[in-house]
């Protein structure tokens, strides 16, 4: 047993300092060998492994991201042997494939021979021919749901066993494509003569980074996931798959794990009882008093009944409130001018007639917004109304962009 460890601790060791020549500024070329020589077969766990340990050990997430692609080529090889496990129809993984599929055959057998088309067109058609990239190119971008599931279901899952390294990496992998396809949809759109080239070379760029993420997911990423997470993992990211949505196709059937009783993955143990579970959380009565404290905007809730339930205690309301105000009767608390209004507002919401009403007034420097909304349960029955107050004249300064946080 000890001698496998070792062998195990000498590979990852090696193949770590096979990632540090290539950082150092060895070329693929010359790392090739000495690859080759120490493996006949590499786990995809390792390689993951690997950059998850150089992270720990203070190598910048940039720079391991920008040896992605390199990794990726001197891998290869060994990693193209590895066999991938079985998957049936509605298994998150096997949708990930599926949608995989359906990129790969978008760029072979539309994108590509559009490209060698407008490569030979005359520029009397190149116009033509960039307007009809760019709509195979916005068929693309539906890739983001792909990613936004594997960045948002699957990458939880394997933080939790403490694999945070390679998502890191391949999330910034991820939005560089997102970036390269928006790039190449827009010079296509806009396309005018004596572009050719630079439209060329930006779609072949992110066509490669897509083919490149394509085996990166099916030989390095999924590999390890099915190695890592239960059934019960699997299971809850499929449930919650649908909220984002899918990229190209869509799930033909929804897969059971062979257990039939699906029981959730607890994120609590020791002090249960001191939570509030929610359908996406759970939640300690002192960390939702503050959340709702820290809210930038005041909040009032009045239930069916019209009694005053509940008011955010914010450090600067704009409308003052005090405790005494909890319990009353939401008509008793505002001026007999505008009881008539409050009545109606609630009147409607209770009916049914409304969901919401705005308002926006003067108030001494600020500007305010003032918004209702009914509160309704699952069933559609009235609970109650949500008073939601906040100044907008910040808001209505803002302009251009803002990108980098402040010092």
């Amino acid at each position: 047993m000890s001698e496998l460890l070792e062998s195990r601790e000498y590979r990852k060791k090696a193949l770590k300092e096979i990632i540090l020549a290539l950082h150092q500024g060895k070329s693929v070329e010359e790392v090739k060998g000495r690859f080759r020589e120490l493996l006949e077969n590499v786990a995809p766990t390792e390689v993951s492994l690997i950059e998850q340990e150089l992270i720990n050990e203070g190598l910048p997430v940039e720079e391991v991201q920008r040896l992605c692609d390199v990794h990726a080529a001197v891998f290869r090889e060994g990693l193209e042997k590895a066999v991938t496990p079985d998957m049936v129809p509605g298994h998150p993984v096997y949708t990930f494939k599926e949608e995989n599929r359906a990129l790969t055959k978008l760029m072979e057998e539309e994108i590509k021979p559009l490209l060698e088309e407008l490569e030979k067109a005359p520029q009397t058609q190149e116009k033509e021919l960039a307007l009809k990239i760019a709509e195979k190119l916005n068929l693309l971008s539906d890739i983001d749901k792909h990613y936004r599931r594997k960045e948002n279901l699957l990458f939880p899952y394997l933080e939790k066993y403490n694999i945070t390294g390679p998502p890191k990496v391949m999330w910034g992998v991820d939005d560089e494509i997102r970036g390269l396809i928006k790039k190449a949809k827009a010079l296509a759109l806009e396309y005018v003569p004596g572009q050719k080239e630079e439209l060329l070379g930006k779609i072949r760029e992110t066509l490669a980074k897509v083919s490149d993420m394509i085996f990166k997911e099916e030989k390095i990423l999924f590999p390890m996931a099915l190695e890592t997470l239960t059934e019960d993992e699997w299971y809850h990211i499929m449930e919650e798959s649908d909220t984002i949505g899918y990229c190209l196709i869509e799930p033909q059937q929804e897969w059971r794990p062979s257990r039939v009783n699906i029981q959730e993955k607890k994120l609590v143990t020791s002090e249960d009882e001191r939570y509030i579970k929610f359908p996406t959380g759970f939640l300690t009565p002192q960390e939702i008093e503050l959340i709702f404290n820290h809210l930038p905007v005041d909040i009032t809730f009045v239930d069916k009944d019209n009694v005053v339930r509940f008011f955010s205690a914010t450090k600067e309301r704009i409308f003052a409130r005090t405790k005494a105000i909890i319990g009353r009767r939401v008509e008793n608390c505002h001026p007999p001018a505008s009881v008539h209004i409050v009545e109606k507002l609630i009147d409607d919401f209770r009916s049914g007639r409304k969901d919401k009403e705005s308002f926006w007034i003067r108030f001494g420097d600020k500007y305010v917004l003032i918004q209702y909304f009914a509160v309704r349960d699952e069933e559609g029955n009235f609970i109650g109304t949500l008073e939601v107050t906040m100044d907008i004249k910040p808001l209505q300064a803002i302009t251009g962009e803002k990108r980098i946080m402040d010092n």
